[in-house]
């Protein structure tokens, strides 16, 4: 059975990733600041933008770890199947 191989994104498009998100951030928060109203305001949006943010980074990383999980069950199923194959072999030759 061949090794599987890890799948690794490309060091652009983690650039590419990084950036926007700090540019989508940056803007909002700019868009924040610069924002016709009063502080209480703009301090409810930030709060908001900033939970946001971390609430979408931790479900990422839930989900991220929720698949390797079932990634890691479906490797260890497998090789039980396979093991009571082998073992059904030797016995039946």
């Amino acid at each position: 059975m061949p090794e599987p191989s890890i799948q690794r994104d490309s060091a652009p498009w983690r650039t590419f990733v990084s950036l926007s998100f700090a540019v989508a951030l940056g803007a909002m928060l700019t868009g924040i600041a610069y924002l016709p109203a009063d502080l209480w305001i703009k301090g409810y949006l930030v709060m908001g933008t900033l939970f946001l943010t971390g609430s979408t980074l931790t479900l990422a990383k839930t989900l991220r770890d929720e698949h390797e999980a079932q990634k890691l069950l479906n490797k260890l199923s497998e090789a039980e199947t396979t093991r009571i194959l082998q073992q059904h072999q030797r016995e039946t030759v």
